[in-house]
């Protein structure tokens, strides 16, 4: 066998490979495109009528708003808490104590961190409510944009910091003026990705959420207790279309952060 020809077996391989795992990945996104596109709904009203439907249902209306919310607060509370925690890991010199803590809830299984969680709201009175979803929703999405900004700050130069420093700025200052125009892109990284992990958030939040409902514990009850029609397929479609966007928001950051490394 030449050369050339086991060259071409081992590309061939690796496409092969490559394919098969995304079509592991992604062909389970398909079934529910093609059910929103199924039913009595679609023969009478045309094709978009399931997806035209969802506002027609009042609770299912609610749900999203209410989704929409949470969503905004976890995606705007978790990348601040975030950076404080990189700072502090910078700052206290005990990395591995912190980031294991932050890291802690990525190991514990959801309903018993739901169950805690809300065993917690209980002892200190604190009634189910769109809050209690946040916050909870806030605690398993910390350690992921943690990282996310760990990762972007690894390839910040404190000797920056120490010129500044130098130059007579103060920390605020410093960070404001040098750090946070280097960094920022990986703030709104960490922030996507939290709005990612809030849209598709049930288990944990489902334990808390009292009398108010997120598009996706409205999903789970439904299938658990009667199943899933043509407009919840349409939701979930819009779902699974809306957090590929965020994906391929995330990887475009990514790459503009690349370029201005490779610029810098």
């Amino acid at each position: 066998m030449t050369r050339s020809l086991k060259s071409r077996l081992s590309t061939w391989a690796v496409w092969l490979f490559l394919a098969v795992v995304l079509g592991f990945l992604y062909l389970p996104l398909f079934p529910p495109a093609i059910h929103s596109l199924q039913g009595p709904a679609v023969q009478e009203g045309g094709i978009w009528a399931n997806y035209r439907a969802i506002a027609d249902d009042p609770i299912l209306v609610g749900g999203i708003w209410n989704t929409l919310l949470i969503g905004v607060l976890v995606a705007l509370v978790t990348p601040l808490l975030s950076l404080l925690i990189a700072q502090a890991l910078r700052a206290w010199k005990k990395p591995r104590l912190i980031l294991g803590l932050v890291l802690l809830p990525l190991f514990i299984p959801g309903v018993s961190m739901g169950v805690a969680t809300a065993l917690f709201f209980r002892i200190l009175g604190v009634d189910p409510s769109l809050l209690t979803m946040a916050m909870v929703q806030v605690l398993w999405a910390l350690p992921f944009s943690t990282l996310v900004i760990l990762t972007v700050m690894a390839n910040f130069d404190d000797v920056y910091l120490e010129a500044a420093h130098m130059l007579g700025a103060n920390r605020l200052q410093a960070f404001f003026e040098i750090e946070l125009p280097q960094v920022y892109q990986g703030i709104l990284g960490g922030g996507i990705f939290a709005l990612i992990l809030s849209f598709n958030e049930t288990i944990r939040t489902s334990i808390v959420q009292g009398g108010e409902n997120t598009v996706q514990t409205y999903l789970w009850s439904q299938y658990q207790q009667i199943g899933l029609n043509p407009t919840l397929f349409a939701l979930m479609t819009l779902l699974i279309g809306l957090t590929l966007v965020l994906v391929a928001l995330m990887a475009v950051l990514e790459m503009r952060q690349a370029r201005m490394r490779r610029a810098g």
